[in-house]
């Protein structure tokens, strides 16, 4: 018969084993949790909760917001806990701004307008917004901005005097200076780029992509060297060209574009890299969708998954572009991921939650 000691201890060694065991199964389904790829998508939910009488076509996520801006000089924040909206205006003399473009860094909101004068505003520090860059002149019209970090950020606007206009900040956005002609690659005639969705500019670490409506300009040093990609997308017209891009990652990025004049138009207005640009191949070619403002990659799907959408619905992808499937006829320009299954789009008079399935 075992004494009582080495019951005793026979009892602790097995009390141990049955710890390390639990610890063990709790780990790996964390890990299993952590390392979960969402199913694929066969629905989509749509909740509006904001609508005005404003047209949306830049959105930030910031942290537990949501940052927009559009045009009659609106902007403003959705509280992502609360559904709350917060709204201003913001004027300059006897001008209401059309702002299509928005960016973050960790302590400030930017916006970008549009039209001649170019506005750009970050946020000050007496709680207004602090107008940071004013460019005026026939053709200044700006369409996208993004930051690579919280101190270099750059913004892309259409051709002046037969130049791409590219501003760019080092000091955290308090001042912007323009890219010179010369630093560019050689000019296209009537190379512009379009403020659709805030979208056709990506940086992932060090480097910067730029669609523009005739090609893709990349600088892999956050914009102190720059070359010329060119993809194969129609560009053949002037509402043509690359609307949209994204980068899972340095490697695998796309292009979307098309005609908003003619949506259902699907030929040569989608295409895929895997080498970070150096060459593209199309996609779905002849197949839907057409036209389409904004298209993003879903997180933790390793580049296979993607979501595109414009005013003629939202449509998805579950590898990697080569088929796509029409999930809803619901009007956005453009959208944001907040995790692997729920965005956040704007368009025309309001802004979505939008819960995939």
């Amino acid at each position: 018969m075992m004494n009582l000691s080495k019951l005793c201890d026979f009892k602790v060694a097995a009390a141990k084993m049955f710890c390390w065991v639990f610890a063990m199964i709790v780990v790996f389904m964390v890990s299993c949790s952590k390392n979960r790829k969402p199913a694929p998508f066969s629905s989509v939910q749509v909740e509006i909760l904001f609508e005005d009488t404003v047209s949306i076509r830049a959105i930030e996520m910031m942290g537990n917001s949501l940052a927009f801006a559009g045009n009659k000089g609106i902007f403003g924040s959705v509280d992502l806990t609360t559904e709350k909206v917060r709204v201003n205006i913001q004027t300059y003399d006897s001008i209401t701004p059309e702002f299509r473009a928005v960016a973050h860094t960790t302590s400030d909101f930017f916006m970008l307008a549009i039209n001649n004068p170019a506005l750009l505003y970050k946020t000050g520090n007496n709680g207004q917004m602090e107008l940071v860059y004013v460019e005026e002149g026939e053709g200044v019209f700006y369409d996208a901005m993004t930051f690579w970090n919280d101190k270099e950020g750059i913004a892309v606007g259409d051709s002046v005097n037969g130049c791409l206009s590219i501003i760019i900040t080092r000091d955290g956005g308090s001042s912007w200076n323009k890219v010179l002609c010369a630093d560019l690659p050689e000019p296209i005639e009537g190379e512009g780029a379009f403020a659709a969705s805030d979208t056709n500019i990506k940086t992932v670490g060090n480097k910067v992509w730029i669609a523009t409506t005739k090609r893709i300009l990349h600088s892999p040093d956050k914009g102190k060297s720059w070359l010329s990609m060119q993809v194969p997308i129609d560009t053949s017209r002037p509402t043509m060209g690359i609307y949209s891009i994204d980068f899972f990652n340095e490697d695998v990025g796309i292009a979307f574009g098309g005609d908003y004049t003619n949506p259902l138009y699907n030929f040569k207005n989608k295409a895929m890299t895997r080498d970070g640009g150096k060459t593209w191949s199309l996609i779905a070619d002849g197949n839907p969708p057409g036209y389409r403002s904004c298209v993003q990659f879903v997180p933790k799907t390793a580049g296979m998954g993607i979501v595109t959408l414009g005013f003629e619905g939202i449509d998805y992808s579950k590898d990697g572009g080569i088929s796509w499937e029409h999930l809803s006829d619901e009007s956005f320009y453009t959208f944001r991921f907040l995790n692997d299954t729920v965005a956040y789009a704007a368009g025309r008079n309001r802004i979505a939650k939008l819960t995939f399935k």
